[in-house]
């Protein structure tokens, strides 16, 4: 297949973008660049040293003898250029990664807020508007967020992306349906994400564009089995307190000696996926398109989940590290559960990569390997969720005062 990767040079874009490549699909990435300018504003670089993307292509093809093709454009201003490149290429498929993924970075300011909204829906908007015009029947996968229900939990399991319901009709009747499961984003980052689930269920209802929606939970890892091929390729690693995972911050923590920062009780429950799932995920899912008129496929792209404190405590016991509970800068609930139904990956094949201490010992060897790199001062997390909450964020587990978003 032609495939085009929006957003290829990102952080799940990259990997996916060579695994594809690897399959024999002709790939094509789509990007403004912008995670990079986004480094040079936050004044903190990946952990991972990352040629540019014409560079990056370029050791792909040296090594295995297949081309990415790199298009600079930019999804949410560029419609045009966006609209005149689809019909000129006509993609089978089109991966969507191009948007704002940081829920920190949403909330750090309202300028943030403004650039999150602006970029991500004006993204999504832009290419299903052009997918019409020019009539185009892609099959168009999205990367989307397990954020997208929210963390709390009603004691049922969270389905994949509908939701069975019963409404009393006028005659006194059980009307039975199905309705996207309740949104309930908890940041600027997620609320786009629910405003996507909208802009896909109106544009596969009113233009039958095939559209799947893989609502993914927090990624971790660093490797996959294409990024291994040659030390420029690997992948970015981001540790800071905007774009830094959880589990990957701890273990870049734990690396460099560094307390494992834990946000209010550790209570709270999140969904986890390992990188290289990541990409066999995508990779499933376009195997498996909608049909035309179908409604939205949506799948939950994750395989297991964890408390916060219990993944530190892993790690902590793992490496020796310390573990230190600091205010939670996020408007949150303490502690949460979370059960997340995933039938859909496991019934086409996905075989799930779970936490284990090989895989954990060898982000840690990236760490340590790419130490030098770190800046300690950016590990904190200190964008706040409200002006109330962002005086307490004073001071990082070193006892050094932050400066308050406040």
């Amino acid at each position: 297949m032609k495939i085009a990767v929006l957003g290829g040079d990102g952080f799940v874009g990259w990997p996916t973008s060579l695994h594809l490549s690897a399959r024999d699909h002709e790939v094509h990435i789509l990007d403004n660049l912008s995670r990079r300018w986004i480094d040079t504003e936050l004044g903190v670089q990946s952990l991972t040293p990352m040629d540019s993307i014409q560079e990056r292509t370029r050791i792909w093809h040296q090594e295995t003898g297949r081309r990415i093709h790199f298009h600079l454009i930019d999804l949410a201003r560029d419609y045009e250029v966006l609209k005149a490149w689809l019909a000129e290429h006509r993609p089978d498929a089109i991966v969507h990664f191009a948007e704002q993924r940081a829920a920190p970075y949403s909330m750090k300011s309202d300028r943030h807020k403004n650039y999150t909204v602006n970029n991500n829906v004006n993204a999504t908007h832009n290419l299903l508007n052009a997918m019409v015009e020019i009539d185009l029947d892609a099959h168009l996968v999205h990367l989307g967020t397990m954020g997208v229900y929210g963390y709390s939990s009603v004691g049922a399991a969270i389905p994949e992306g509908y939701l069975p319901v019963g409404v009393k009709t006028l005659s006194g009747e059980t009307a039975r349906q199905e309705i996207l499961y309740p949104a309930n984003p908890g940041s600027i980052y997620h609320m786009t994400k629910c405003l996507d689930q909208l802009l896909f269920q109106f544009y596969a209802k009113n233009d039958g564009l095939r559209i799947t929606d893989l609502h993914q939970g927090i990624v971790w890892g660093t490797h996959t089995d294409e990024t291994k091929l040659h030390q420029q390729l690997i992948n970015r690693f981001d540790y800071d307190g905007d774009y830094g995972t959880v589990l990957n911050r701890f273990l870049i923590q734990a690396a460099i000696g560094y307390p494992l920062t834990v946000h209010g009780t550790g209570g709270q429950t999140r969904a986890f996926i390992h990188i290289q799932d990541s990409v066999r995920c995508i990779d499933l899912a376009l195997e498996s398109p909608p049909v035309r008129g179908e409604r939205v496929k949506i799948f939950n792209q994750m395989t297991e989940t964890h408390r916060v404190r219990d993944l530190a405590e892993l790690v902590a016991r793992m490496t020796g590290a310390k573990v230190a509970y600091l205010p939670n800068p996020r408007k949150e609930a303490a502690e949460n559960d979370l059960v997340v139904k995933n039938e859909q990956f496991l019934e086409l094949g996905l075989d799930p990569t779970t936490l284990a201490e090989g895989l954990l010992a060898e982000v840690v060897d990236v760490a340590k390997k790419y130490a030098y790199r770190v800046d300690r001062s950016r590990i904190p997390s200190i964008s706040a969720w409200t002006k109330d909450i962002a005086p307490t964020i004073e001071r990082d587990p070193e006892g050094k005062r932050l400066k308050s978003v406040g």
